[in-house]
């Protein structure tokens, strides 16, 4: 029997993803353990990793190149660092989860043959062990600003507000990505890239009041950015949130999870096919 393309509804892929729950905790823990298996550290280098990252970028861009966000009036390397830290784990978990997505369905033949297994659940346990990944990184910021920063406060309550869009982002790339790996194999080279470019373009580095005006024209539309700016600006520089901008991320984050969800269900007749 061949499945038929169904339009879903607009919040279809929760009611699917809460459906099949179980299996998609299943596969979450089956992919945190594949990106680990055969290493003598495990899963430790879901620390040492992020930490590791952080003192390559900081050296570089704190001490080679001087690198400030401008925003506290006695910023420190370690306000730096802090701030990097947060725009690095929040960007890394996009970027893994773009890395990981165009080969998704292509190494997972015996599944698509399955009529019966819902594919879906392939993006987003993929979704869910990069943000295993992220919780560990956000974890050690939260610790570094408690002891090494200006301490926590209230504001600290905002950060999974701001990382919830980002999550819907995420898991909506993954399923278009996904499904155009399929049929599109080159995706790999061009996800790499576009993450680099993404990277740079969602100021992890540095302060987006130091963005020329004709360039953030263009760039207060990327949603990472948005992000990683409410985030610092709650957590580490305790200041308000921008109501708008949270606003616009949620939009943005729920329209791309419904266009990937239903690009993923259009597409999947065809997977057996071309697999």
């Amino acid at each position: 029997m061949s499945q038929t393309a169904v339009s879903p509804g607009p919040f279809a892929f929760v009611r699917d993803l809460w459906r099949h729950r179980e299996l998609l905790w299943q596969f979450s823990l089956r992919e945190v353990e594949l990106r680990h298996r055969g290493s003598h550290l495990g899963l430790i280098w879901s620390l040492l990793n992020p930490l590791l990252m952080l003192s390559l970028y900081v050296f570089v861009f704190g001490y080679i190149f001087g690198g400030r966000f401008g925003v506290l009036p006695n910023e420190t390397r370690m306000d730096f660092a802090l701030g990097v830290f947060l725009g690095l784990s929040i960007f890394q978990f996009l970027a893994e989860t773009l890395s990981a997505a165009p080969n998704l369905i292509v190494v997972n033949p015996n599944f698509v043959k399955k009529v019966v297994f819902p594919l879906e659940i392939l993006p987003a346990s993929s979704v869910s062990a990069a943000a295993f990944h992220l919780l560990i990184s956000l974890s050690l910021v939260l610790i570094g600003v408690a002891l090494f920063g200006d301490g926590l406060d209230a504001g600290v309550l905002w950060l999974p507000v701001i990382i919830l869009p980002i999550a819907l982002i995420a898991l909506g790339l993954a399923w278009t990505i996904a499904a155009l790996g399929v049929f599109l194999r080159d995706l790999t080279q061009l996800t790499q890239f576009f993450s680099l470019a993404l990277m740079y373009a969602s100021a992890v580095f540095f302060s987006a009041h130091k963005i020329p005006p004709v360039l953030w024209r263009f760039l207060r539309f990327n949603p990472l950015l948005l992000a990683l700016e409410q985030a610092r600006n709650a957590v580490l520089w305790h200041q308000s949130v921008n109501l708008h901008h949270i606003a616009y991320l949620y939009v943005f984050g729920l329209g791309t999870c419904y266009l990937g969800y239903a690009l993923f269900r259009r597409l999947k007749p065809a997977f057996a096919d071309v697999i």
